[in-house]
């Protein structure tokens, strides 16, 4: 048993070391430092993974992107969630559902696609030199959670499981070379979105901004009738390219 114990704190203390390369252990959610882990032990270079950024939009104000990494073949831009239950949703609806406690228990929250896909074009609107590079939205669901009736037909979009993250990236990765225009605006913008997050007068100027745009999201409800649940087909995730 100590053997065991003193080879689990190892494990976590390379595992630490691992994630420490791109962003220190206590920045962002764990579930977004995990997303990190499953890149790094695929092997994609720490220099090409970026965590918890900041990007500033013309108008002045802040998203925020989970983690996002510059590949050969474009950039993938990750969005991530912890959350148990069942989910439903699709790529056009504004809000998920979440239901709990057996369907007693209806919760909704904004729509990731639609979420990540302002991210995608925060970040397009400030790569003036690359406005052909391929950008891949992969949004992941970590905790309990279970795909009810989860549908997405959007262009490079995935939503996927954590456990089918080396799958996904793997297969973005044997899309063609992208056209870049200039690699170190992306390498540039993305290094200095990570800085802007050390920033308390950025952060809470983002965080300010969300509070507002979800003012109107519909509150929670502890009374639902759904019918014809059914599972996700058998497939952890859905894709497009």
């Amino acid at each position: 048993m100590i053997t065991g114990i003193v080879y689990l704190v190892y494990l976590k203390r390379k595992e630490r070391e691992l994630i420490e390369q791109v962003t220190p252990i206590t920045r962002g959610e764990w579930s977004e430092r995990r997303v990190v882990l499953r890149l790094l032990k695929m092997g994609i270079n720490p220099k090409a993974i970026f965590h918890d950024l900041y990007i500033q939009k013309p108008n002045g104000e802040y998203t925020q992107v989970d983690v996002a990494v510059a590949t050969k073949v474009g950039i993938i831009v990750f969005e991530v969630k912890d959350y148990s239950g069942w989910i439903f949703g699709n790529e056009h609806q504004k809000y998920w559902t979440q239901l709990l406690a057996y369907g007693k228990e209806k919760h909704r929250f904004y729509n990731p696609v639609m979420q990540n896909s302002g991210h995608i074009q925060a970040i397009r609107q400030c790569l003036q030199q690359n406005p052909d590079t391929p950008i891949y939205s992969v949004i992941v669901f970590f905790g309990s959670s279970e795909f009810k009736d989860v549908t997405c037909n959007a262009n490079n979009t995935f939503i996927i499981y954590p456990r089918s993250i080396q799958q996904v990236v793997s297969e973005i990765l044997m899309q063609p070379n992208a056209n870049f225009g200039n690699k170190y605006e992306i390498m540039n913008l993305f290094t200095k979105a990570v800085q802007n997050g050390n920033n308390p007068m950025i952060v809470s100027s983002q965080i300010n901004s969300a509070a507002y745009y979800g003012r109107n999201t519909p509150q929670s409800t502890y009374t639902i009738s759904f019918g014809n649940l059914f599972r996700f087909g058998g497939f952890s995730y859905r894709r497009r390219f």
